[in-house]
């Protein structure tokens, strides 16, 4: 017998197609880094920062430099004055000094003690400042006739400043205030509350509403495809349209809505559907099942048509009833779509933040998650605490996508 000689490792063929292979991809790695990654890492970088919308920009010194006087001939008199500040009212800023060139015709009389003069060249070291510092420096001039001639500008050549500040977004201090000032307290389990009832509830009625209309037009009728594009409308027309429609149908004072119902006799005062609780709630979810449900609707419309109908006739022949049909038929093969839809809308959903805000603006209980990252970072201009919302609906999200592949159905790859 003779001895095989197992292979050693991948040929030079296989090696070159591995290379090619990442070459392709590269781009594609890139891009994903560049669009997700990345600012994923940021988010999750600023979240441990105590950092505030006015510290986005790293403190600078500013300056600003008038001729003061008003000279009208050779041999007037003027002041040179430079006006300074710290851009930041929180941050010191070290070593400040700045540079500039005096104006052709214009001979210095007294200097600044801080300053020196180098023929043309002016250089003043301000040293360090404390956040908000404010600092002037006035040099003693007069002027001559060249001057007047060369039409000179004292604020033609800017000064130059340069000061070293840290900034608190690049620094490596971390802090865990903005996660505990999240969780302190219960307001932040009532906004998750709400979020997992907006989103649960929203994805649910989304696919039962879509399955639906999906039922109701998998037959071939007479004015089929006029309602097709009928049913599309919620998911096609302009959010901020659709938003205000709802929210001028539906107000108590001149909503049509509201005063349809007082004469039919239905209520005897208007409803407050969008200001008070739990009522807000319930109607931007169900504005959120209105205006979504035709995405569920095309996906388990597509996968109904797909279903051999054979199936359904040796059904109807043994005697089954349409719901049996249903049950024993249609569900099964419509498991897989409709736990991709779950999955999709329930993230989707989860990160909804334009529905809420145009209908309620997160008032009236209506506050979720991702409202809340908008309130932290903008309204109370706290960068930090907002990031770090956004971390807690991340972590929410991975958590929801394990048990989701964890325990749901595997079918069709899932």
């Amino acid at each position: 017998m003779s001895d095989t000689v197992p292979p050693k490792g991948p040929g030079p063929l296989m090696r070159r197609e591995a290379r090619l292979a990442w070459g392709l991809l590269l781009p594609t790695i890139v891009s994903v880094s560049l669009v997700v990654i990345l600012p994923l890492l940021a988010v999750f970088w600023i979240s441990f920062k105590p950092i505030g919308l006015a510290d986005l920009r790293p403190p600078t010194p500013v300056v600003r430099e008038d001729l003061r006087g008003r000279p009208a001939e050779a041999g007037d008199e003027a002041t040179l004055r430079y006006r300074l500040r710290n851009s930041s009212q929180d941050q010191a800023i070290g070593n400040v000094r700045f540079t500039d060139t005096m104006p052709a015709g214009m001979t210095v009389v007294a200097l600044d003690p801080r300053c020196t003069l180098d023929g043309t060249a002016l250089t003043c070291n301000l040293g360090d400042w404390q956040g908000g510092a404010r600092d002037e420096v006035e040099i003693a001039v007069t002027v001559g006739q060249e001057f007047f001639d060369t039409q000179a500008d004292p604020e033609a050549s800017a000064p130059e400043i340069t000061g070293r500040a840290e900034n608190v977004l690049t620094n490596v201090q971390f802090t865990g205030e903005n996660f505990a000032r999240i969780f302190d307290g219960g307001e932040f389990w009532t906004v998750l509350g709400a979020t997992l009832f907006y989103t649960v509830f929203g994805t649910v009625g989304a696919l039962i509403l879509g399955l639906f209309a999906a039922l109701l037009l998998n037959k071939s009728f007479k004015g089929q495809g006029f309602l097709r594009g009928l049913y599309l409308f919620p998911y096609v027309a302009p959010v901020i349209a659709v938003a205000f429609t709802w929210v001028l149908l539906l107000d108590p004072f001149s909503g049509s809505f509201n005063a349809l119902l007082v004469q039919m006799g239905v209520v005897d005062s208007p409803i407050n559907f969008f200001g008070q609780r739990p009522l807000a709630l319930v109607m931007v979810t169900v504005f959120e099942i209105w205006r979504y449900f035709p995405l569920s609707f095309l996906f388990i419309l597509a996968r109904m048509q797909s279903i051999d109908s054979d199936m359904y006739e040796a059904a109807e022949m043994d005697g089954a009833s349409p719901f049996q049909q249903f049950w024993a038929l249609s569900v099964p093969q419509l498991l897989g779509i409709l736990s991709v839809l779950f999955l999709l809308r329930f993230i989707w959903t989860f990160n909804k933040f334009d529905d809420i805000f145009l209908l309620t603006g997160g008032n009236a209980g209506t506050r979720t998650l991702t409202v809340n990252v908008y309130e932290q970072a903008f309204a109370v201009s706290n960068i930090g605490a907002g990031a770090a919302v956004a971390v807690v609906i991340f972590g929410c999200l991975l958590l929801f996508s394990y048990f989701f592949f964890r325990f749901m159905s595997q079918e069709e790859g899932l």
